[in-house]
């Protein structure tokens, strides 16, 4: 999911009152996280998320639970790590769906191409014309 480019529907999306106003310390806790991680993973460099490098979220989101109550090694508490391995499962599920081929039918009803939900979102932005949310574009089968 990307953030809708409908200003109403960017309005309804509720990110500091609904997640950052709710969990400051935890927020504050999973980007430590990610500062260790980036450390660890990527030493002298800018903090970025090398994804490459770590893709057994599932695997570590069950470790970190079995360890939750604790401090790691490295000084983050295991319940952050859990925090962090979790958004990072989400935001990979919601990339890999994203860059998923769609089907769209052309408007003669013949033509049928490939495209990503991403490419159809921005067609649409670049329109002016909102993204449909639901029952449209179809996944390929």
């Amino acid at each position: 999911m990307s953030l809708p480019s409908d200003a109403k529907q960017r309005k309804n999306l509720p990110i500091t009152r609904g997640v950052l106003d709710y969990f400051p310390d935890a927020i504050a806790a999973v980007a430590e996280v990610s500062r260790l991680g980036n450390e660890q993973h990527n030493p002298g460099q800018p903090l970025h998320w090398a994804k490459e490098k770590s893709t057994d979220h599932a695997d570590c989101i069950a470790r970190h639970l079995i360890e939750r109550g604790s401090v790691d090694v490295d000084g983050a508490r295991h319940s952050a790590k859990l925090a962090w391995r979790a958004l990072a499962l989400l935001q990979t599920e919601l990339e890999d769906e994203a860059a998923k081929p769609t089907t769209v039918t052309t408007h003669d009803g013949l033509d049928r191409f490939p495209l990503t939900a991403a490419d159809v979102r921005e067609s649409h932005r670049l329109m002016g014309m909102p993204f449909p949310r639901s029952g449209w574009p179809e996944q390929a089968g």
